[in-house]
Parts: structure tokens; C-alpha cells; sequence
């Protein structure tokens, strides 16, 4: 169970990671608002803005926070950059998978940057939301955490619109990218970065783009992503096959039931079925519901001729980075934010991932130290914040 010693080693730990981006502020002022807002997103609020944050620690008003966020001079890309190594100096794996997955904020009006009507996985439907997308670092063991993120901006509604662009603080330069070149981008940078990881893996939406397959390919990068169910491949005898097609044709000793991680319910069981193509570097995998017999398809490069076990492993290994939007939004206000302009969002945004890092740090360790969190990370909060009566967030740690 936590000790007293726990929570000084907790407390100690975040006076070091918050000594460690103060170099990034220039003014002895932001410095201390920095502190503020990152014990803040660790706080028990219920919701973390400038307004709550400000009366959490004390500020009469969020003035001084809002403008730390919009005005002060300070580099959210630089707090990125520590955000992904104190990110790797704890938990970095060199079978560790890489992952990206989109996810919507939604906001009301047309003022927030990047903004329009567009469909919404998260939420289900066509709605008044942001996009952004995230790369993920997930390890055997599970731990995750967010090391990248791109504001997705759409084509005609914002870049095709320099004056909406410049009120919302966009840089001039900035080019339209899809998702995919979005992809693209942050794993170059980490690879740039010497982040060591072993797979890729991605939703539909990625695995059927043609540019991030071939790049990844050039880049001898293995993956496994999801593909739409009429992909069609050329089979072993040179036979040119549909995915579903050939699914409903499989003999049933072709099917192997195998676990692909854990979940909020227990381990995640589905039968699956391994297909290799007229190319040895690429197979196919098809999974396939035990509960209603729903299937799902996904494209492997296969370079190295990892295992069926590790490439189910691989597909698994999606999920986490759900899991990292689910915990970050719950336990750090990820996307609570009332900023609208470029630099308020990505500094929102970075200093919330960087307070998601801290508690997935924190989990590591005390897994590796035997210790059970009780409440997760509610104690934790409770105390490093110290701030009473309020409501404990939702858990998150798992330790």
C-alpha cells in the first residue's frame, strides 16, 4: 500500500521533472505559472482550465494563466522534445510498438484553430470538433504514453483561408497534411530522435494509405495495421483474393484463439487466422469475434518473420494508446482546455501529455518497486496537490 515515503518520492520526483523544463521560460513569472498549471493537470479537479486551475492554486483570477498560455514567450516544441525523453529514459524498450490513432475535441463556434463539422470517432456522429493526431509508445509490458501530437488542419475550411489562419495564430508556413503525412512525420522525428521500437500500428485509416506503406516499407519499419475488409491481395499460387471473401472459405483448423492484451474486462480473446501472400515480407491477419463472429483484417509486413504470437501482439497493441486518450482526458484535462489560437493549443496539449508521462512514469516505477496504489492515482494527486474536499479523478494507474 502507499507510505508517506512513497509520496515524498512521488513529490520529489515532479520538483525534479518540473526543474527540469523551467530552463524553457524565460520569465521568473511563467516559471512559476508553468509549475501552477502542470500541478494543476495532476490536481483532483473535475475539469482543468485557466479558471479552475487558477482558483486551485490560488490566483485571483486566470488572467495570469491565460496569458502564460497565449502571450508568454516560451517553445511547446521544446517541451516536447522533454516530454519524449524523460519518456524514454524510464521506459524505453527496443521491442516497444509505436502507435497512431486520431482523436476529436469538440468545441462549440468556429473560432478554436483547425475547427469545422467533421465526423468524430469518439463521438459517433458528424460534429463541431478539433482533430489531432497522436503517436503513442507502448511497451511489453503495457506502459504507454503520448511522445507526439499534430493539430490536424483541414484543407478547405482553414488552409485554403490565410486570413482565418493568421487570427488563429497559424504559422505562414505551415503546409496541408493528411493524417497519414502527419504519421509520417512524427515517426521520423522519433526515429531521429533514437527512440528504440521494434513495430508500427495504426488503425484503418492509416493501414490503407498507400504513401505511409511505402514509407514505412523504404524504411524497413515492421507493421501491422487494419485494412477495410475488400482488400484484395495475391495469395501464394498467384491467385488475386478478397479479404472477406477468403475469410468465409477458411478451414476451421486455420483459426487460432489467442489472447491480444488486456482490457477494462479481462484479456481479449478472438480467434485468428494467419494468410501469407505471393510476398514472403507481407501477410495477413483476420480476427475474428468468439462472442458474434465480427471480423476485422489487417495488413503485416513481416520482414523479419516474427510470429504469428508476436504479430497478434503487434495488432493488440492499438488499444493502449485509447487508453492513453481515455486517462489523459480523465485524469489531466487533455481536453479541457479554452484556448482557440495555434500556440495556446499546442501548449496546452503538451504540458497535459507531459503530466499523462509523469503518471505512467510514477506506474512504472512502482510496479517495479512491488507497490499497490490503492485508488490509483488518487491518492497520489491528493497529496502531491494538496487540496481537500475535493472529488478524486477517475483511477488510472494500474500499479
Amino acid at each position: 500500500m502507499v507510505t508517506h515515503e512513497d509520496v515524498d518520492r512521488w513529490e520529489s520526483e515532479l520538483e525534479s521533472l518540473l526543474a527540469r523544463i523551467r530552463p524553457l521560460f524565460y520569465r521568473t513569472e511563467s516559471k512559476k505559472h508553468a509549475e501552477q498549471y502542470v500541478r494543476g493537470l495532476l490536481s483532483p479537479l473535475e475539469r482543468k482550465n485557466g479558471w479552475t486551475i487558477a482558483e486551485h492554486v490560488g490566483e485571483p483570477d486566470p488572467t495570469a494563466l491565460q496569458r502564460f498560455l497565449n502571450l508568454s514567450p516560451w517553445d511547446a516544441e521544446a517541451l516536447l522534445e522533454i516530454n519524449r525523453e524523460y519518456a524514454i529514459e524510464h521506459l524505453a524498450d527496443p521491442a516497444a510498438i509505436l502507435v497512431a490513432d486520431p482523436t476529436e475535441f469538440e468545441k462549440k463556434g468556429d473560432k478554436s484553430v483547425g475547427v469545422q463539422r467533421q465526423y468524430s470517432g469518439t463521438l459517433g456522429r458528424i460534429d463541431n470538433c478539433q482533430i489531432a493526431t497522436f503517436l503513442a509508445y507502448v511497451t511489453p509490458d503495457r506502459d504507454r504514453v503520448l511522445v507526439d501530437r499534430r493539430l490536424y488542419m483541414p484543407k478547405k475550411s482553414w488552409m485554403a483561408d490565410p486570413a482565418r489562419c493568421a487570427a488563429a495564430g497559424v504559422p505562414a508556413d505551415l503546409a496541408f497534411a493528411t493524417r497519414p503525412e502527419q504519421v509520417i512525420e512524427m515517426i521520423r522525428v522519433a526515429r531521429a530522435a533514437g527512440i528504440p521500437f521494434a513495430w508500427f500500428t495504426a488503425d484503418e485509416e492509416f493501414g490503407q494509405n498507400p504513401g505511409l506503406c511505402e514509407f514505412l516499407e523504404k524504411s524497413r519499419i515492421p507493421y501491422a495495421m487494419a485494412v477495410p475488409k475488400n482488400t484484395q491481395f495475391t495469395d501464394t499460387s498467384g491467385k488475386t483474393v478478397q479479404l472477406d471473401k477468403l475469410a468465409q472459405q477458411l478451414r476451421r483448423n486455420t483459426w487460432q484463439r489467442r489472447a491480444c492484451g488486456i482490457g477494462s474486462k479481462g484479456h481479449r480473446v478472438y480467434d485468428w487466422a494467419l494468410i501469407d501472400s505471393n510476398d514472403p515480407d507481407h501477410q495477413y491477419l483476420i480476427r475474428r469475434s468468439i462472442n458474434d463472429g465480427e471480423l476485422a483484417y489487417y495488413r503485416c509486413y513481416n520482414p523479419d518473420h516474427a510470429s504469428f504470437g508476436e504479430l497478434v501482439h503487434v495488432v493488440g497493441a492499438r488499444w493502449p494508446i485509447e487508453e492513453c486518450f481515455g486517462s489523459s482526458k480523465n485524469e489531466v484535462g487533455l481536453d479541457n482546455y479554452q484556448v482557440r489560437t495555434w500556440n495556446a493549443w499546442h501548449r496546452h496539449i503538451t504540458l497535459a501529455m507531459l503530466a499523462h508521462t509523469f503518471l505512467a512514469v510514477t506506474a512504472h516505477k512502482a510496479k517495479k518497486r512491488g507497490v499497490t496504489v490503492a485508488g490509483d492515482q488518487t491518492s497520489k494527486k491528493q497529496n502531491l496537490t494538496s487540496r481537500p474536499n475535493q472529488k478524486p479523478a477517475d483511477p488510472y494507474i494500474d500499479a
